[in-house]
């Protein structure tokens, strides 16, 4: 992780409880004597993250629907911990391309950051879930959010001729459609023996899991869109979820002519993931 994120150390679960009383129904000790959840359980890791947006940043409401994916709120905050280093400055405007119902990244930013925030969703239900949550919390009332009404574009429509950002961020569907996205909950059930359980534990909408042509296209389509916005966007930034992926991503990107391009490597636990950023500034 992040050398900078507080969410390195082992979770004070005794604290977290005591914010939260629902995540001890959750908690159980592991054959190592360690005091843990079943992070595939996705229930677990909603009440999880609540108590810790509860204990860390003061929220008072946080609720997402249980059909809808549950970020973990460690590996979010390294994302914008590693954008942080990339921009060098305090006042920053940041875009959440796709911020979910969840609205994690903008939580993260303003609460631990103090970021303005901007953030565009395409799913009017996941739009209003996030208003509700801003709505219920005072230290969010300045997030604005803006609805993507045409699923064919990602930043046309959302960066109004007015805006500047200091950074997009983006954390994009990465499945080609509903099946690649079924075959691989399979795989991770029968990794996970977890036999029996309700395969909403890794729950989320054709939305935030799909994009025809998967994670490439999506990218292709985002680095296109980004000449348009050249002048008024630092950095774009964008997950790349599949290793493999990056080569292609960065060909796309190539194309555009930018100025810098960086891949950003990151590491929670035994998870590895990255980031790509690329800028039109000099």
């Amino acid at each position: 992780m992040h050398p900078k994120n507080p969410f390195a150390k082992d979770y004070n679960f005794s604290t977290l409880i005591a914010n939260h009383p629902p995540l001890n129904h959750f908690v159980f000790k592991n054959n190592y004597g360690n005091t843990t959840i079943k992070f595939a359980n996705n229930e677990a890791v909603i009440a999880l993250n609540t108590a810790l947006l509860k204990t860390h940043y003061e929220l008072n409401y946080w609720k997402i629907p249980e059909d809808n994916l549950c970020p973990p709120i460690p590996g979010r905050l390294d994302y914008l911990l590693h954008v942080a280093d990339l921009l060098n400055k305090t006042d920053i405007h940041l875009l959440d391309i796709g911020t979910g119902p969840n609205l994690i990244y903008p939580i993260l930013a303003r609460c631990h950051f103090n970021w303005r925030c901007t953030a565009s969703e395409v799913n009017t239900d996941s739009l209003r879930n996030a208003q509700k949550i801003i709505s219920k919390n005072k230290i969010l009332t300045n997030i604005e959010l803006r609805h993507q009404q045409f699923k064919t574009q990602i930043l046309e429509n959302i960066i109004h001729p007015t805006d500047y950002f200091d950074v997009v961020v983006c954390n994009p569907p990465f499945f080609k459609n509903r099946t690649e996205a079924e075959q691989s909950n399979q795989r991770k059930f029968k990794n996970l023996d977890l036999k029996g359980q309700n395969s909403k534990n890794f729950g989320g909408l054709s939305n935030e899991l799909w994009y025809k042509g998967g994670e490439v296209a999506f990218i292709r389509k985002m680095t296109e869109e980004s000449i348009q916005f050249k002048e008024q966007v630092h950095w774009f930034t964008v997950i790349v979820s599949q290793k493999e992926n990056l080569k292609n991503c960065k060909r796309a990107i190539n194309k555009t002519k930018p100025t810098n391009i960086k891949i950003v490597e990151m590491e929670q636990g035994n998870k590895q993931s990255r980031f790509i950023a690329w800028t039109f500034k000099t």
